[in-house]
């Protein structure tokens, strides 16, 4: 019995003890608040975010000088497979502190790795964002996206284009698909110029017209529906249209596609509003472009003359060593500073969903690239009339079947069989 007594106090004194040495070494880790830290942040697009980003870095520097921003610069797609691949195979120790997602990807990744991202309940003031792009970033009740860019699209205009084929900026305002492609053949005719431009077999425009008409890929339950989407159909027969009519230039890539708006190749372009950093990076056409709002069906009576296309958000790693400082970098630029948005808005054209941002004076200042209009106004208000639409978990899967039926149409296959093979590849996904 003593013995037994004895085993038991020995037990008792050394988890104490164990306890003890637990809680002294925890102690020990606390990191001081002054010792240098880098922030790795992985981001595309220098004229927008990267520029946005380096620009937040400034700022941050100024409240907090130990603090470190290294941007590296990681194309959309690399980015995604990089952290797929990590992820999946328990490799976190490359991750960055801070990623951007792309609104529309942001609910697949976090419910396939949940415990990847750090949630911002209570940690960041997100009733300061426009709601829609907190609902994207919002997954069970937790808050997982910082906001960023809105994607409100505009049909951005080369003025003198335009008008030498006898047109005016104006022309452009509320009309339909079928009026652009009107309007698009007298520029080609009468400039030699081609309308607008896209890369080859990927469904920008579907997306923007599927959005347009407040519709998305999948039905409210979930399941897909692309077979008997009526829009959709339009959409890609809207696209052919426009491609086979010549009035859309087909490029086979993404520096392609900005090449014909900078080397004048093109007379327009409509895309998200984040499109007017790289347009402006082209100094000597200063003066010579405008922007009016989206196009819309002619028979569809839910579409609208404004849509999205893109928009982003910034989210923290669980894998990073200094989630709290990420936070508050995050809180204290993105989500609290707007001199950085009065920086970053007349460069890149990256209007603020944060609401305190969207007051400042310097929206309304004319801006002379676009021959003194006031775009940013303008965009404010096209982004308050964006129909909202519900991406879904499997949107990519979604999206790269769209872009297949698409190629296959371009090339003479019928559209409802094209869209009836896509929607079975998209169940089958879904299905696994």
């Amino acid at each position: 019995m003593k013995k037994m007594l004895y085993v038991l106090l020995v037990l008792v004194l050394g988890s104490t003890m164990l306890f003890a040495g637990g809680a002294e070494e925890k102690k020990a880790e606390v990191v001081d608040p002054n010792a240098p830290v880098t922030l790795t942040v992985w981001c595309w697009d220098p004229m927008f975010n990267i520029y946005a980003m380096e620009e937040a870095a400034k700022i941050y520097k100024d409240i907090k000088p130990n603090v470190t921003i290294n941007v590296v610069e990681t194309p959309w797609n690399d980015l995604q497979q990089k952290l797929i691949t990590s992820l999946s195979a328990n490799a976190t120790e490359n991750l960055p502190d801070i990623i951007l997602m792309q609104d529309n990807a942001i609910q697949k990744n976090v419910m396939t790795y949940p415990e990847a991202y750090v949630p911002l309940n209570g940690k960041i003031d997100l009733s300061q964002y426009a709601q829609f792009k907190v609902d994207v970033g919002t997954i069970d009740g937790n808050h997982y996206g910082v906001p960023f860019d809105n994607g409100a699209t505009g049909t951005f205009l080369r003025r003198d284009i335009v008008e030498k084929a006898g047109l005016k900026v104006s022309d452009f305002n509320d009309i339909t698909w079928e009026r652009f492609i009107e309007l698009g053949k007298i520029v080609k005719q009468k400039t030699g110029v081609s309308m607008i431009s896209t890369v080859a077999n990927e469904p920008d425009f579907p997306m923007l017209m599927l959005q347009s008409a407040g519709t998305w890929m999948f039905n409210e339950d979930g399941s897909a529906y692309i077979k008997d989407n009526p829009v959709l159909k339009e959409a890609l027969r809207i696209t052919k249209e426009m491609v086979e009519s010549g009035v859309c230039l087909l490029v086979p890539d993404w520096n392609a596609y900005i090449a014909t708006l900078n080397n004048g190749t093109v007379a327009s372009t409509i895309n998200g509003c984040w499109i007017s950093g790289s347009i402006q990076a082209e100094e000597s056409q200063k003066g010579l472009w405008a922007v009016a709002n989206t196009p819309r069906f002619a028979n569809i009576s839910s579409s609208v003359n404004y849509s999205s296309q893109g928009g982003s958000g910034w989210m923290v790693m669980a894998n990073s060593k200094y989630p709290d400082v990420a936070i508050d970098f995050l809180a204290k630029t993105f989500g609290g500073s707007v001199a950085l948005y009065e920086t970053i808005l007349p460069t890149s054209g990256a209007i603020a969903t944060w609401l305190p941002a969207a007051e400042s004076p310097v929206y309304a200042t004319p801006i002379e690239f676009f021959g003194g209009q006031k775009i940013y106004e303008d965009l404010v208000g096209f982004a308050g009339k964006v129909p909202n639409v519900k991406y879904g978990v499997f949107n990519y899967e979604a999206r790269d079947a769209i872009a297949r039926a698409l190629s296959e149409v371009m090339q003479g296959t019928n559209i409802d069989a094209a869209l009836g093979t896509a929607q079975k590849n998209v169940e089958f996904l879904m299905s696994e």
